[in-house]
């Protein structure tokens, strides 16, 4: 497994797959939480500035098996916003998912990012292992339906005051 820096084509596509396939599975997710995630990473990957925003995705001869990105627009006020961090069933519990968290918060501490945070949910207990170990603690926890369905919304940041 390698790890690409940077936009590929088809991974759109694919990491909206990877999401949509494994939330759809693991909590009942649905067309919103699809739609949610295509329109947004499509419009990341329009306005990306290499120079505050990065894209990794993990590679093999199979194609792209996970992804992370560090949106990076409001870093000065709110943070870098670390997104869309998914890795395949089939690659799932390989290590792929510390290679690409490592990844971006490498970008982020180059960029000196005081503060990194991201938004998930309380039942994903594997991304909340790799995230504490990581050094992101838990913040807040709400309830919340950001995703089309009414989950224990969990906020986890990186440094910042």
């Amino acid at each position: 497994m390698n790890i690409h820096a940077g936009y590929l084509p088809g991974c759109i596509g694919r990491v909206v797959e990877m999401h949509a396939a494994y939330y759809a599975h693991t909590v009942g997710f649905g067309v919103a939480f699809e739609a949610k995630v295509a329109t947004e990473l499509a419009a990341f990957c329009l306005h990306i500035d290499s120079t505050r925003d990065g894209l990794w995705l993990a590679r093999d001869d199979d194609g792209i098996q996970g992804s992370v990105v560090i949106d990076g627009t409001h870093h000065e006020e709110a943070g870098a916003h670390l997104r869309w961090f998914i890795t395949s069933d089939a690659s799932r519990g390989q290590g792929v998912g510390a290679q690409l968290l490592e990844a971006a918060m490498a970008f982020c501490r180059a960029r000196g990012y005081r503060k990194v945070y991201l938004w998930t949910f309380d039942e994903l207990h594997a991304a909340r292992h790799l995230y504490e170990k990581h050094g992101f603690a838990l913040a807040r926890t709400q309830r919340g339906s950001q995703w089309g369905k009414e989950v224990n919304e969990q906020l986890f940041t990186f440094g910042g005051p």
